[in-house]
C-alpha cells in the first residue's frame, strides 16, 4: 500500500485535512467538510432546445412555464433542505439578458452567468452590473486560456464568484483538470475574483469518473469547492434510451448526482430544471448519509441540512 492510500485509509476518503472553503453567494453557501453544508444543486433554464420557448430564434419563451419551472425547484429546495441555484444560459447577448432580467424578477436565488460564447457572457455581466445584482450571480465559466479582456470585465462588473471550468486540452486526464486549476488560479487571484468554484468536466460516462477523482484532488489541495455538470454524463449516453428504455433517463440523472455527491462534489448542475423532482430527493438522502459521517468526526451539519428536513 502506499504511503498516500495509507494515509486515506486511516483519515477517511472525504476527511480533508485541508482547510475547506465555503464561500456564500447571495445567500447560499457553497463548499466545506462534506456532510456539514447540503449541496446546492444548479438546474438549467433558457437551454437550446428548452421547451419553454415558443420561437427560440426570436427568443420568445413563455413566462408562465418558466416561472412554474423555477416554482418547482423552489418547492424542492425547501422541502430537502438543499438550496437551489439557477444556470441561466442565452446563445446571444440580448438574450442572455432578456433571462437574466427575467430570471431576476421572478426568484431570489444566484443565478450563473451561462453565455454561449465570451461576448454573450460580457453581456450578461453588463447588465447585472447596471440592475444591482452582481452579489447573487457566478460567471459560468472561466476556462484555461481565458483573455485579460473577460477577468478585466468580471471585476470591473464587481461579481467575486466564477466557475472554473477544467476544459484542459493539453492533458484531459484527471491529473489535467487538476493541473489547469493549478495555471489558472494565480491569474484568477490576481484580477480580484475572490470566490472561486471549481467545475471538474464531465463530458460523458467516461469522463465522470476523471470528473469524480479531480473533485477529491482539488479539495485535498486547495480546499475549494468543487463539482460538475455531472447530468452530461447522462445527456451524452447514446446507447441509453435505445437499450434501457427513456423511463432509465431521470433516474440515470439522479443516480450521476447522487454519486458525485458521494466522492465529495460541494454542488452539481443537474441540467434541465424540470429535473429538479428526481434529483433533489436523490441528492438529500446522500447528504443525510454524509452528515452521519460529519457528526462522528466532530462536525455540526448546518441547521437547515436534509438531515433535518427528510425524515
Amino acid at each position: 500500500m502506499t504511503t498516500e492510500l495509507n494515509e486515506l485509509t486511516q483519515r477517511g476518503l472525504l476527511d480533508f485535512r485541508t482547510n475547506q472553503k465555503a464561500f456564500e453567494i447571495g445567500g447560499v453557501r457553497v463548499g466545506g467538510q462534506p456532510g456539514v453544508l447540503p449541496t446546492v444543486l444548479i438546474g438549467s433554464i433558457f437551454y437550446h432546445g428548452d421547451k419553454i420557448f415558443v420561437d427560440e430564434d426570436r427568443d420568445e419563451f413563455c413566462r408562465d412555464a418558466a416561472e412554474g419551472h423555477i416554482r418547482m425547484q423552489e418547492d424542492f429546495s425547501q422541502r430537502t433542505g438543499i438550496p437551489g441555484m439557477l444556470d441561466v444560459v442565452g446563445s446571444t447577448p440580448a438574450a442572455l439578458q432578456n433571462h437574466l432580467e427575467f430570471a431576476a424578477s421572478v426568484t431570489a436565488m444566484p443565478l450563473l452567468i451561462d453565455g454561449t460564447t465570451a461576448e454573450v457572457r460580457l453581456a450578461g455581466l453588463k447588465y447585472v452590473a447596471e440592475a444591482g445584482l452582481s452579489d447573487r450571480v457566478v460567471y459560468n465559466s472561466i476556462q484555461p486560456g481565458v483573455g485579460d479582456n473577460e477577468l478585466t470585465a468580471i471585476s470591473e462588473a464587481g461579481v467575486e464568484c466564477a466557475l472554473i471550468l477544467t476544459y484542459y486540452l493539453k492533458d484531459f486526464s484527471a491529473k489535467g483538470r487538476v493541473q489547469a486549476v493549478r495555471e489558472l488560479l494565480p491569474r484568477l487571484e490576481s484580477s480580484g475574483i475572490q470566490k472561486l468554484i471549481v467545475d471538474t468536466c464531465v463530458m460523458d460516462l467516461a469522463t465522470m469518473g476523471q470528473a469524480c477523482s479531480a473533485i477529491f484532488d482539488i479539495k485535498s489541495e486547495w480546499g475549494l469547492p468543487a463539482g460538475g455538470g455531472v447530468h452530461n454524463a447522462v445527456a451524452m449516453w447514446r446507447g441509453l434510451r435505445s437499450k434501457m428504455g427513456k423511463q432509465a433517463e431521470s433516474p440515470c440523472v439522479a443516480s450521476a448526482c447522487a454519486a458525485a455527491v458521494a466522492v465529495g462534489a460541494d454542488f452539481a448542475l443537474y441540467g434541465p430544471i424540470e429535473n429538479a423532482k428526481y434529483v433533489f430527493p436523490a441528492v438529500a438522502m446522500i447528504d443525510t448519509a454524509l452528515s452521519q459521517i460529519a457528526i462522528e468526526r466532530g462536525g455540526k451539519p448546518d441547521e437547515n441540512h436534509p438531515r433535518y428536513r427528510i425524515g
